[in-house]
């Protein structure tokens, strides 16, 4: 028996020889596109009057196969393979003798032993009608997709949109898988003709599926590469139920691709393309080159997925920093119903800025102040993402601080203008942050509400079956404009309103009626649109009866009130007063020792009558008596200077010296006569109060003669649903601290018992002095 490599072909078998015998068109072409050699199967196909050896020196468009129109992808063909690629295509051309031909071509680079490029090589097939039309089909396809991908990051939108691309036109049914944590969920289910599965056949959107080893999605996985199965009842594949082989069967499935989702080395699920009797297909099986495309077609998903994925946990980690910086529950109020709302952007395409997180700086904050006051701020940082976000909470917390030192909302407006400069960049042309914002104080009982702004847009007020916008006399600038070289801007002024009772105020960002998209037409709504259509929103709501035209009601219907995505993240902020009075009681006292125990009689009889508990309200009587103490003191006792101490027998004197020795700005309080003294001298005021003369006191108040003074005190008491609140009012600036008395100290220890036994307690300056208030259980709880 002779050897494979003995006999006939010993002689030389030549690749010319090969060429012209195989059944294949072969053309090579050197680098201009001239035709330096044609197999005999290529005249064949062409229909070519002459022979193969005359074809040779002919440019490659004289063949015909390349028509006028397809010129463009030639030069694709040569540039892309002379640059060291391979190209494969479909040319629709004419033969020799005028007829129609679809083509398959692939062609390779021809390479010199030098490894230098000389030409190309092109193998050129007979594709039918079909196969070329549905290539065409597929190149469509797949550009759809692509831009179908390339328009979202929104993982659901991304896929929803792929389904939709699919189902009808390549497949009936489309299933996408995605591994979550140790499930594999269901992520997407698309049919043709809107056609259902019986509950409980096939797992839905959002349901963990598991699937059977063996079944064609398993193996997908497996094998990480795409299965086709051709004929779904030539071959045995288990399915997870028998539920789900019923449901098959009613839709008459017969054919299967299904392709993993892998991206970056990572199995993220798995893609499934089915046909079934739904739709009239002139064959309803697919085959190997489907399997091509929906390979590539999975591969693009995945990518897609992946950058979904990873946008996603972004923007989760954005949103979950800013509203952890935000207030998740509404603190225990008296007097005051709120709501609020935040709602970040989706993720949305900007000129410049590419597709973004949309999670910006707004932000509201809901801070419990002095005697059953509350603080209530909105504010809108410029920017969105991150960096936005982290500014907004520093500034929160600075504001929250300031709040809660009950300064006045001017004083803070200028602290947190000051703040704000002060995160400008370091270098030439850094600038701030620009920031709108608005706080108000209101106070239940007196229902006054004071508040100072910053450039933010002005609530809506709706009282009286009326919506308009809250009167707001000075708007401000925003923060950090000072920052940007303007000079010469006003600054921040307070405002003081009464709401009326039962009136509510919707504050809100300006991503509730900037740039929203017209539903009407291209565009967008102007402010002035939106704003009327807020307002009309909220007075429908607020008149409808709805939870009483409650906080919460407003909130939602604000909200949904313009149409459209957002451009931008919004916040909303809904107050709305009590209809109802609060119960309070205040008297003024003369500042004599003689009136604690009038005031703790006082205190005692309105406990009572408000049924407090009787041991809880001795403990409120003993805490009236150390704070109303407190106050007779500062009110009618003044301590003097280091070293010296003022004559109050004597007459005022018609001028004040031009400066008193040891006393800054003493020359600018009328009524001070210096007289020198010793620290530490006894002191005889009205009353019989002994005071001792402090060694340090820079306080002007403390310059003025007991005949100038306001000698008064003023208690104040005030009932809420869980709680009451004791407030005393003097005159003297002087805020008290908590000190550690010593053994052998006779005083100091009233405020230790106030710390020690009221749940809080703190003091506040006032127009005219300062307030020390405390707060208690109403019924000891």
């Amino acid at each position: 028996m002779a050897r494979w490599n003995e006999g006939v072909f010993d002689s030389d078998l030549s690749a010319e020889l090969v060429l012209r015998q195989a059944e294949i068109g072969v053309i090579v072409a050197d680098r201009q596109g001239n035709v330096l050699f044609a197999n005999e199967h290529v005249a064949a196909l062409l229909r070519l009057p002459s022979d193969a050896s005359k074809i040779a020196g002919q440019p490659l468009h004289a063949l015909g196969f390349i028509p006028d129109g397809d010129l463009p992808k030639a030069a694709q063909l040569s540039r892309q393979v002379l640059s060291g690629m391979t190209w494969e295509g479909t040319f629709t051309g004419s033969r020799g003798d005028g007829t129609l031909v679809f083509l398959r071509v692939l062609a390779s680079p021809l390479r010199h032993s030098s490894g230098d490029i000389g030409g190309m090589v092109i193998m050129v097939t007979e594709a039918g009608r079909r196969d070329a039309q549905r290539e065409q089909g597929w190149v469509r396809l797949l550009e759809r997709i692509g831009e179908r991908l390339a328009g979202s990051l929104e993982l659901d939108t991304t896929l929803r949109h792929v389904a939709q691309i699919l189902v009808p036109q390549f497949a009936d049914h489309c299933f996408i898988d995605l591994i979550s944590g140790d499930k594999l969920v269901r992520r997407v289910m698309t049919h043709a003709g809107s056609w259902e599965p019986a509950a409980g056949t096939w797992a839905g959107v959002g349901e963990p599926i598991s699937y059977p080893a063996g079944h064609f999605m398993q193996q997908a996985m497996e094998r990480l590469e795409t299965v086709v199965v051709p004929d779904l009842h030539a071959e045995y594949y288990p399915a997870p139920s028998e539920e789900s082989m019923s449901a098959a069967d009613q839709a008459g499935l017969t054919s299967v691709l299904a392709s993993p989702l892998c991206a970056r080395g990572e199995l993220l699920g798995v893609m499934a393309l089915a046909l079934s009797r739904l739709t009239d297909r002139p064959d309803p099986h697919y085959d190997l080159a489907d399997g091509d495309l929906v390979g590539a077609i999975a591969s693009r998903v995945a990518v897609a997925i992946d950058n979904a994925m990873l946008f996603e946990a972004e923007r989760q980690t954005a949103l979950a920093f800013q509203q952890s910086l935000l207030p998740q529950e509404v603190p225990e109020l008296d007097g005051l119903e709120v709501a609020f709302r935040y709602v970040p952007a989706k993720p949305l395409e900007t000129q410049g800025q590419g597709i973004q997180t949309q999670v910006g700086g707004d932000w509201y904050d809901i801070i419990p102040l002095a005697a059953g006051r509350v603080g209530l701020v909105i504010g809108d940082v410029e920017g969105r993402g991150p960096r936005a976000a982290a500014t907004m909470g520093q500034l929160r917390a600075a504001l929250r601080a300031y709040a809660q030192d009950e300064q006045a909302p001017a004083d803070i407006m200028r602290k947190l203008d000051e703040w704000v400069r002060s995160t400008a960049p370091a270098g030439a042309g850094g600038d701030p942050p620009t920031v709108s914002c608005i706080y108000m104080i209101y106070d239940a009982w007196s229902r006054e509400l004071t508040f100072a702004n910053a450039g933010h847009a002005a609530p809506l007020m709706a009282s009286g079956g009326a919506v308009k916008p809250l009167e707001v006399r000075h708007k401000g600038v925003l923060l950090g404009v000072r920052g940007r070289g303007i000079r010469g801007l006003p600054t921040y002024k307070e405002q003081t309103v009464k709401l009326p009772s039962g009136a509510a105020l919707v504050l809100y960002t300006d991503g509730l009626t900037d740039r929203r998209s017209r539903e009407d037409g291209p565009g967008h709504y102007t402010e002035a649109e939106a704003v009327a259509m807020l307002r009309d929103a909220i007075l429908a709501a607020a008149s409808s009866g709805a939870a009483e035209g409650g906080a919460g009601t407003l909130a939602l219907a604000a909200e949904n009130a313009v149409p459209g995505d957002i451009d931008d993240d919004m916040a909303i902020l809904v107050l709305r007063s009590s209809p109802e009075e609060l119960a309070s009681a205040e008297r003024t006292f003369p500042a004599e020792p003689i009136m604690v125990s009038e005031a703790r009689r006082v205190a005692a009889s309105t406990f009572a009558a408000w049924h407090m508990d009787p041991d809880q309200a001795d403990l409120a009587c003993l805490l009236v008596s150390e704070v109303v103490t407190n106050a007779v003191l500062h009110a009618a006792v003044t301590p003097s200077p280091a070293g010296r101490r003022f004559d109050l027998d004597l007459d005022p004197p018609s001028a004040l010296p031009a400066a008193v020795p040891g006393v800054p700005g003493a020359a600018s309080v009328p009524g001070v006569a210096a007289v020198p003294a010793a620290a530490g001298v006894p002191t005889q005021w009205p009353g019989g109060v002994t005071a001792v003369t402090a060694q340090t006191w820079d306080s002007p108040v403390a310059h003025l003669a007991p005949s100038q003074r306001p000698r008064e005190f003023v208690l104040r008491l005030r009932r809420g649903g869980e709680a009451v609140w004791v407030e005393v009012f003097d005159p003297d600036l002087r805020l008290p601290r908590l000190r550690t008395a010593r053994a052998t100290d006779e005083g100091g220890r009233g405020l230790y018992l106030v710390e020690q036994l009221a749940t809080r307690w703190g003091s506040r300056p006032t127009s005219e002095g300062k307030a020390v208030w405390f707060e208690l259980p109403l019924n000891g709880r």
